[in-house]
């Protein structure tokens, strides 16, 4: 039994105290709230009554001064969004996609900072939190949107007011609190390339105070292409999925006890990716359709379950404190299939298995009387593992040469932070936060070599070949405070001029694919585990992050904006990588060996400046438009890696991956009376210019800049009972690279690819791999939703 299971129960326990302590004001006396003035009885759809929990409170949107982008259910809904990536077409600097090979891990950037490699060892730039739960891990964090309440997308760095420090920004999803009367809701989707989806919520009361409910979800779609080799589909969806909740007080009561259970299984089948290049020795072609493979690793088959318990509890003590205990536990398992090469041939085939376990305790003290001071002191406690096996079969190389790595990185981290705002006067604010990280990460990474087939972790029949290129056990910590502050002028209700600092913090670790017998001795002879403790490591990296914005609301509340203009020192930046390598096996004599190792660098320092707008116009008579505008210079300014065991500085040839420097989005929509319903009439349209897949520029994988149409019209009938939508994503069917794997000769100082008779030049496998992957091509779909 691991250590996390064995404290769920004192986890729970934890929180089940802090119901117990707080149940007394449950019984007094309530005071109503009084009635708002004219002035604040803004219109229901007036943009400037959306409502956010972005400083772990309800205010409005135009209130926080931190730049956040907040969606709602039902904006969701009348643009038919299938997962939480959609988002990222709307929100200015923003990059949510599929990881790679991968249907349900996440590659998140915000503003240049995010983290592409999901293998244990590395921590994420951007934090995903579900109902305040941060993922500690990118695998199954794809989230499926249904019974959301709203989605959140929080830019720059966060620590004084969550439970996780995260260095680039946060994206929350927040799912509905249950009614207090009988609720019934059900939506069915039907669509091109076979997609069937169907989720079914319901809940009711149990006597006065207490609710259960639950969702039950089936996502499935074929394939947008096929694997030619195994006959199968590629690019398909096949996912259950449920969520259940207990409530108990609420809806006026002083306690709030919110128990839930989430669980997925992904079975759809791995994604195999496009070569660009002809196989350099088969001379396989190059596919017409880019969602057609040619992979023929099957084993394992793709398989991802992840499922959690969370208990969140919310008591009013009086005199403007609240008490707040967030406490979970989460685990998910995604084995699967990595076909690199995407050719039958074992060129470079890669089965590997993520195993991930996480418990988390939050407490939170709020206070908020409706002076002057508002603020919020927590503390937070993680315990997470995480398990990566994997094998890297390059059998055209050599009969069965196979490099195994078993890697567990354990992550314990306590914090306290908090955040504190004073009203200098009615018009201005300020505010202070800190926070302390303590991080322990250990590592257990093992690297061993076969021969003559896979490893039998993966139900091979290798031999193993000589000692351990790395048998290493080893810990590192990392301690370090953070402060923000912020200055708030607002003259009246509707306008918030706003300036701010703020200090991320992402602690370092240990790659798991490094290789220690590469690592440099002081003296001849093999590497002290002191060194290779030092080859395997990371250190922190750091940005400071300046920013200045205004939000307002204009014309009566017909017009909103939002402007923020920032500028960020980024430092010790992480840079993970693989590469071939050569390692020397054996002991009689050692013999030089092909493999496949990590490089991990702090690469040096890169800043980061750049505007941003959004903005939402009623223009009268149902016509609405709303968009955004993201504009970002990122360069590295210092970029060291070593060339011939020099170090060299290559930062004007490196660029910030996932980070285009131009994103917009626009949306034109028309609502209005038909019959006794509604009718929404809508269409988007967003723009991402050239990026970079990695830091080093590709011409094959890096995706110029394209533009995305979508579209929906929707009927509501009367009352909201039942409703039925036509979607269209990706009207114009254009196809635009995601991600991409790469093993081919490039020039170490400028990255330009090598090449021989007009092809590149293969590194690892003599096939070569410039593999690419894509977004989605135009699908057509239809949704019907009834509700009770």
């Amino acid at each position: 039994m691991t250590r996390p299971k064995m404290q769920i129960s004192a986890l729970l326990l934890s929180g089940a105290a802090v119901a117990a302590l707080t149940a007394a004001p449950a019984s007094a006396q309530e005071q109503p709230a009084p009635d708002p003035s004219p002035e604040e009885a803004a219109p229901a759809d007036s943009a400037d009554m959306i409502v956010v929990t972005a400083r772990r409170r309800e205010e409005r949107l135009i209130d926080v001064p931190v730049a956040v982008s907040s969606f709602s259910g039902a904006q969701l809904a009348e643009r038919g969004a299938l997962d939480i990536t959609d988002i990222a077409q709307s929100v200015p600097n923003v990059t949510l996609e599929s990881s790679r090979a991968t249907n349900s891990t996440l590659s998140a950037f915000i503003r240049g900072i995010g983290q592409q490699d999901p293998v244990s060892g590395f921590e994420q730039g951007v934090g995903i939190y579900l109902d305040d739960v941060y993922l500690n891990r990118p695998q199954a964090a794809v989230l499926d949107i249904y019974d959301v309440e709203r989605i959140e997308v929080l830019r720059g760095p966060q620590g004084t007011l969550y439970g996780r420090n995260t260095i680039g920004g946060a994206v929350k999803y927040v799912t509905s609190q249950m009614p207090q009367e009988v609720s019934f809701k059900a939506r069915a989707t039907y669509g091109t390339y076979d997609q069937a989806e169907a989720v079914i919520s319901a809940s009711a009361p149990l006597g006065d105070i207490v609710r259960i409910g639950g969702s039950v979800a089936r996502l499935s779609r074929g394939g947008f292409g096929d694997n030619l080799t195994l006959g199968t589909e590629n690019y398909n969806k096949d996912i259950w999925a449920g969520r259940a909740s207990l409530e108990i007080g609420g809806h006026g009561e002083p306690v709030l006890i919110r128990i839930s259970g989430d669980y997925t299984r992904d079975k759809s089948l791995q994604r195999g990716g496009h070569r660009l290049i002809p196989g350099l020795v088969s001379g396989a072609p190059v596919l017409d359709d880019v969602y057609d493979t040619r992979g023929g690793l099957d084993d394992p088959r793709q398989d991802v379950e992840a499922y959690g318990l969370s208990m969140n509890i919310s008591a009013e003590l009086g005199g403007g404190l609240t008490l707040r205990s967030i406490s979970a536990w989460r685990k998910d398992d995604s084995i699967g299939p990595i076909d690199f090469d995407a050719l039958p041939a074992v060129d470079l085939d890669v089965p590997g298995a993520y195993y991930n376990e996480q418990i988390s305790q939050e407490f939170q003290v709020v206070y908020d009387d409706g002076g002057p001071l508002t603020g919020l002191l927590g503390l937070y406690y993680l315990d997470a593992k995480a398990d990566t096996l994997f094998d890297v079969r390059i059998f055209t190389t050599a009969a069965g040469l196979t490099a195994y790595t078993a890697a567990e990185v354990d992550t314990e981290t306590y914090a306290i932070f908090g955040d504190f705002t004073y009203d200098l006067t009615d018009r201005l604010s300020l505010s202070l936060g800190g926070r302390y990280t303590w991080d322990e990460r250990t590592a257990s990474i093992l690297r061993q070599n076969y021969f003559g087939g896979g490893s039998p972790i993966f139900g091979g029949a290798g031999v193993p070949f000589g000692a351990p290129s790395t048998d290493f056990d080893g810990s590192r910590e990392f301690k370090k405070f953070t402060p923000r502050a912020s200055i708030s002028f607002m003259p009246t209700r509707d306008h918030n001029f706003y300036a701010s600092y703020s200090q991320g913090f992402k602690g370092g670790g240990f790659d798991p694919r490094g290789v220690g017998t590469n690592a440099p001795a002081a003296t001849p002879g093999a590497p002290t585990d002191d060194e290779i403790a030092d080859f395997l490591s990371f250190a922190p990296e750091q940005v400071d992050s300046y920013e200045i914005g205004y939000k307002g609301s204009l014309m009566g509340g017909r017009l909103n904006v939002a402007v923020a203009g920032f500028y960020a020192d980024y430092t010790d930046v992480q840079i993970p990588g693989s590469v071939a390598c050569t390692i020397m096996v054996g002991d009689d004599p050692p013999e030089p060996t092909p493999s496949f190792c990590g490089v991990v660098s702090n690469a040096g320092k890169a800043t980061f400046k750049g505007l941003e707008l959004e903005a939402s116009a009623r223009l009268g008579g149902g016509f609405n438009l709303s968009g955004s505008l993201g504009y970002i210079d990122a360069q590295y300014d210092e970029y060291i890696t070593n060339i011939g065991n020099t170090p060299t500085d290559v930062a004007e040839h490196r660029k910030v991956q996932n980070t285009p420097k131009w994103t917009a989005s626009g949306t034109a929509s028309y609502t209005a009376p038909l019959g006794a319903g509604d009718l929404y009439l809508g269409t988007t349209v967003s723009y991402r210019s050239k990026t970079y897949q990695f830091e080093i520029p590709n011409p094959y994988l890096d995706q110029d800049g394209y533009a995305l149409v979508d579209a929906s019209v929707v009927y509501t009938a009367p009352g909201d009972r039942w409703s039925i939508g036509l979607y269209g994503k990706n009207l114009f069917d254009k196809q635009y690279k995601t991600s991409g794997y790469t093993f081919v000769a490039t020039d170490p100082t400028t990255g330009d690819i090598l090449t021989a008779n007009g092809q590149p030049i293969p590194t690892l496998g003599p096939e070569g791999t410039l593999t690419a992957f894509y977004g989605n091509p135009r699908q057509v779909f239809v949704t019907a939703t009834f509700k009770y």
